[in-house]
């Protein structure tokens, strides 16, 4: 049997989804804590039990979805035996995020602006460990490839993947093998014009 997860943790999570959904359709600043509760079916107020406010659920949203990204890649990179595999592993995972999480995207390019200079700092860091991982797998793939064209690859890939909120249909199965292959294809790009 299937042990069940405190309501307090499932409202969080419904909590942070919902907010995620909203934030991406209407921006940080286009969605009240009334609109969020609404949405949930509560009063606004009682998001209050759950979240000091608007932006410790921004924080936390963002901040999570950065760390998830870094535990995740260096579990894949971890997993594989050859750093060509481990390039895959990174590709398909990040090509799955962006898939799964495109509110998640669009609430980071439009509203990371609107969280705490102390989050944002997190944010930065954590996604400069998560590029540095793809990096350093990279340089692996392509041992001439200097650091510094490998991050562009990195970054231009990034671009690609998460262009997903403008690019990819919800139910689109082509969308994710479309993806990894353009992926693969910049970053074999990049290794062999160095």
């Amino acid at each position: 049997m299937k042990a069940k997860v405190p309501a307090r943790k499932n409202r969080r999570t419904e909590i942070l989804a919902t907010a995620a959904r909203l934030f991406a359709a209407s921006g940080f600043n286009g969605v009240s804590i009334d609109d969020l509760g609404a949405e949930i079916g509560i009063s606004g107020p009682a998001i209050y039990r759950y979240f000091p406010g608007k932006e410790a659920i921004l924080g936390e949203m963002l901040v999570g979805i950065s760390r998830r990204l870094l535990d995740g890649a260096r579990e894949r990179v971890a997993s594989e035996q050859t750093p060509h595999s481990a390039l895959l592993a990174l590709i398909d995972f990040h090509t799955e995020f962006a898939l799964a999480d495109r509110d998640l995207i669009a609430v980071q390019y439009r509203d990371l602006g609107s969280m705490t200079e102390r989050e944002r700092r997190v944010v930065r860091e954590l996604q400069s460990a998560y590029t540095n991982t793809w990096v350093e797998v990279l340089q692996k793939v392509y041992p001439e490839l200097t650091r510094e064209r490998a991050t562009s690859g990195v970054h231009a890939v990034f671009g690609l993947l998460n262009s997903t909120p403008h690019s990819a249909r919800d139910g689109d199965p082509a969308a994710g093998q479309q993806l990894r292959a353009m992926a693969a294809a910049a970053l074999a790009s990049a290794g062999e014009m160095s």
